[in-house]
């Protein structure tokens, strides 16, 4: 089997890091950062996200494996001084994976320019750099609304637990195919309304957005941010690639949301 790293850069994970791939390559574990099998994140969510933007050409065929440094992340099923048992896990693979659904991002510019693409693993975020951003949300190529406010947060269910859940949002069971879709500091009085909660989608829907007014905007991608000008129009959809995480051992998605923002089952057992 052929694996890589990714690494956070802080003293403790590169110890770590470097203990770990030496384990590895001791039992027969071939290190190829070009065309691995197998992604091995250490460190946190954010070392997981660059790991996945990394390899986001070669989903395919390569499953990744999260090892927190820290407390237990949502993408990360081992931790950091259990990594000898993750080379035996990894010694006895058989292929076996979960499946997470990402968001594609199309943007079409207005000019002769070609259009962009990105995936996203958590969600993409639309705002403009100064002023109320004026948006026309469609779904399914037909007008839903037309929204006054800071921006919009589109998020898969994964992706749900992050910045979605800051401004609102639900939180979503990854096995579910959906979309999400939340509103940033709308405006809502007399004049102006709109939905004012959060959206979900089914897996056959997608989300349109055409800026009213030609601007300066910044599109979030994970935890990536581009400028972008002359936009014509955002769609939003699942793609049809999937991420893979490696199964050798799978910590249940309600308990690490209750793991990172309620913590009751440690309280109750002290």
């Amino acid at each position: 089997m052929r694996f890589s790293v990714v690494k956070k850069n802080d003293e403790k994970t590169q110890m770590i890091a470097e203990k770990f791939i030496a384990s590895c390559t001791e039992k027969g574990l071939i290190y190829d950062e070009k065309l691995p099998d197998v992604v091995i994140s250490i460190g946190g969510d954010g070392t997981l996200l660059n790991a996945f933007h990394r390899y986001a050409h070669q989903l395919d065929h390569v499953r990744f494996v999260g090892v927190h440094t820290g407390h237990l992340g949502f993408y990360t099923d081992w931790r950091d001084y259990e990594y000898e048992d993750l080379v035996t896990s990894l010694l006895h693979d058989e292929g076996k994976s979960v499946t997470y659904p990402l968001l594609d991002v199309t943007i079409n510019y207005h000019d002769e320019q070609a259009s962009a693409h990105f995936l996203a693993l958590n969600e993409s975020t639309f705002k403009q750099v100064s002023g109320t951003m004026v948006l026309d949300i469609y779904i399914k190529d037909q007008l839903f609304e037309r929204f006054r406010g800071d921006g919009i947060c589109i998020s898969t269910p994964t992706g749900s637990t992050a910045y979605n859940k800051s401004i609102g949002g639900a939180v979503l069971h990854p096995r579910l195919e959906a979309l999400q879709l939340a509103e940033i500091a709308s405006i809502n009085n007399r004049v102006f309304r709109t939905l004012s909660s959060a959206m979900i989608l089914a897996p056959d829907e997608w989300i349109t957005v055409k800026p009213a007014e030609q601007n300066e905007f910044l599109l979030g991608i994970d935890q990536f941010t581009h400028q972008h000008t002359n936009i014509s129009e955002i769609n939003y959809r699942i793609a049809t690639e999937r991420i893979h995480f490696a199964h050798y051992r799978h910590t249940s998605f309600w308990r690490r949301v209750e793991d990172a923002f309620i913590g009751a089952r440690e309280k109750n057992e002290i």
